[in-house]
């Protein structure tokens, strides 16, 4: 028996790149769907649209209702040199922080003008760089005649898509990169698995017996941060905001009473949960921040079933899933999905874990 500690190496595995998804299927619940039997390590292949078919029917469905903003900011220096910004959170009505590239860095007190991408006529918007951080982030002051960060975000932005889509936002990408659920504003990224879901097929799994419930973990750009060390213990997580509302904390103790199973939607959820409950021993209700890195021996607390995308080689949600269902089962469903041709990454398949 191999007791050794994981490393980097051990959740590589060979993806071509044609098994990317870089666009979205036609419908939302055309997605094929891998199911995953984790204890007896069998997967067969089915479809998202079969979903109310394969459920038991009492399920807790958790999914994250966060909502991608156009986060994205394009403009140039006083100077005129090129500025892309990444808006990652507001520090108040005024200030904001975000990640920044430009050719030659940046300077505090300098203005950067944003260029409206909404609306192509209204003239650009001055930003003024507060502080540059040790990190390497700014903090930026809205222009007076913006209200929040998040109308700046709608008049100038655009969608933050990964990149590894390796193209620039389509027409179609505003409301397909964003689920039919998402209400909390403050994400850069959206909870993938969650993409698949319809109002028709919410109600189909209603009508089949399972309950919802929401969280809200407010996806960072961390997220695509690749793991560089080979321990990986010694990979940095970025931290993300969450709320658990009361209502889904209860609903949690009832399934958990009542023997039900909780299906977290997403690898968003299951951190969310996890960090709330690794805590306390269970779900309560309240907000704040997690860069909990679950990994192989991760004790799950509050998750029983997931569903999720297929994850980078070598990515910390790959070591999520490995640690939720085993890292040889995981790997050979995974090596079953890339031969069957499943789309991996957000707009691609989805996996059933139970």
């Amino acid at each position: 028996m191999d007791n050794r500690e994981p490393v980097l190496t051990d959740y590589l595995f060979e993806l071509p790149p044609t098994s990317i998804a870089r666009e979205p299927p036609p419908e939302r619940t055309d997605a094929r769907l891998l199911e995953l039997d984790r204890r007896r390590g069998e997967h067969r292949d089915a479809s998202i649209r079969d979903l109310p078919e394969l459920v038991r029917g009492d399920e807790l469905l958790v999914f994250n209702d966060t909502r991608v903003v156009p986060a994205r900011l394009r403009g140039h220096k006083d100077s005129g040199g090129k500025v892309e910004l990444l808006a990652l959170e507001a520090l108040d009505q005024r200030r904001f922080l975000a990640m920044g590239r430009a050719s030659k860095g940046f300077t505090a007190g300098r203005p950067i003008l944003v260029g409206p991408a909404a609306d192509p006529g209204r003239a650009p918007s001055p930003l003024y760089i507060e502080d540059v951080r040790a990190d390497g982030r700014l903090v930026l002051r809205l222009p007076d005649e913006v209200g929040d960060l998040w109308e700046l975000c709608e008049i100038a932005g655009e969608v933050p898509l990964p990149p590894y889509l390796e193209r620039a936002p389509g027409p179609g990408d505003s409301e397909r990169y964003q689920t039919v659920f998402a209400r909390e504003r403050g994400a850069v990224a959206a909870p993938t698995a969650g993409l698949h879901f319809t109002h028709e097929l919410l109600a189909a799994l209603a009508r089949r017996g399972c309950e919802t419930a929401f969280v809200t973990l407010h996806v960072g750009p961390g997220t695509f941060t690749p793991v560089k060390v080979e321990r990986i213990a010694d990979h940095p997580m970025h931290a993300e905001r969450y709320r658990v509302p009361e209502e889904t904390a209860v609903a949690i103790a009832r399934a958990r009473h009542q023997r039900r199973p909780v299906l977290a939607v997403g690898t968003t959820v299951v951190r969310t949960l996890e960090a709330v409950a690794a805590r306390s021993g269970e779900v309560v209700p309240g907000a704040g921040e997690t860069d909990i890195f679950i990994r192989e021996g991760h004790d799950f607390r509050a998750v029983d079933h997931l569903l999720t995308n297929f994850h980078l080689p070598g990515s910390t949600l790959l070591m999520l899933v490995a640690a939720f269902a085993g890292r040889a089962p995981v790997l050979a469903a995974y090596r079953h999905a890339v031969r069957s041709g499943y789309r991996f990454f957000s707009y691609g398949d989805g996996m059933l874990i139970r």
